[in-house]
C-alpha cells in the first residue's frame, strides 16, 4: 500500500517535538543508514520515505519558527517526495566541501539529473527530476541538490524484490558516468517502498 501523505494532524506541537528531538534524530540516523548510496566521488543518493519526510517537516518548522503559517508550505514541499508504492524517490546531493572546487565541478554537470538511473538485472529505470524548479541553469551549472523519482513497472519491482541481479544506481552524464551497486541491506530497506 502506498505511503500516506503527511497532514497537519501528523505533526507534533513544536514544544513537544523539541522534547523528543534528540531521540528522533538518533532514530532517523539509524533509519537512513540503509537508505543511502554513494555514487562516484561526490554524489550521495538519500532515498526518501514517509518517515524521512515527516522528520524533515518537523525540523524545518522547528528551525525556521514560522508557526502554523509555515505548515502548508512545508507539506507542499515534502509530500511530493514520499514514494507512492511503485517508485523510489531520492534526494541526490553533490557533496564537495571546498566551495571553489564545488563550483568548478557543478559547472560541468548541467543536466546530470536527467541521466540518473537504477538498473535491476536487465531492467533500466530512468530517473525523472522533480519539476518544481529547474535544477540545471542555462549556463550549464547543476544544483548541488537534486530530487529524482524512479518509476518502476511491475516487472522491475518483482526483479528488485526477487534478487534478480544486482541493483546498480548511476549517472550517464558525460562528466559524471559513475555507478554503484546497492548493498543487500539498502535493497531490503528500499523494497518496502513498493506496494
Amino acid at each position: 500500500m502506498p505511503a500516506m501523505l503527511i497532514t497537519e494532524a501528523d505533526l507534533l506541537p513544536m514544544a513537544d517535538y523539541a522534547k523528543v528531538r534528540v531521540e528522533r534524530r538518533r532514530a532517523m540516523t539509524e533509519l537512513k543508514k540503509n537508505r543511502r548510496l554513494e555514487v562516484g566521488p561526490f554524489a550521495t543518493f538519500y532515498f526518501e520515505c514517509r518517515e524521512t519526510m515527516l522528520h524533515q517537516v518537523h525540523e524545518m518548522l522547528l528551525i525556521e519558527k514560522g508557526g502554523p503559517a509555515q505548515i502548508a508550505d512545508e507539506l507542499a514541499a515534502y509530500n511530493p517526495l514520499i514514494p507512492r508504492g511503485h517508485e523510489l524517490v531520492a534526494t541526490v546531493m553533490f557533496e564537495i566541501d571546498d566551495p571553489m572546487r564545488r563550483a568548478r565541478v557543478l559547472a560541468t554537470l548541467g543536466g546530470v539529473e536527467r541521466t540518473a538511473f537504477v538498473r535491476v538485472g536487465t531492467h533500466r529505470v530512468t530517473g525523472m527530476p522533480e519539476d518544481d524548479q529547474e535544477r540545471s541553469r542555462d549556463d550549464g551549472k547543476a544544483s548541488a541538490v537534486q530530487f529524482i523519482r524512479f518509476a518502476f513497472d511491475e516487472t522491475a519491482i518483482a526483479a528488485f524484490r526477487a534478487d534478480a541481479g544486482d541493483v546498480v544506481v548511476g549517472f550517464g552524464h558525460a562528466n559524471y558516468g559513475h555507478m554503484a551497486v546497492m548493498s543487500e541491506a539498502v535493497r531490503e530497506a528500499l523494497s518496502r517502498d513498493f506496494d
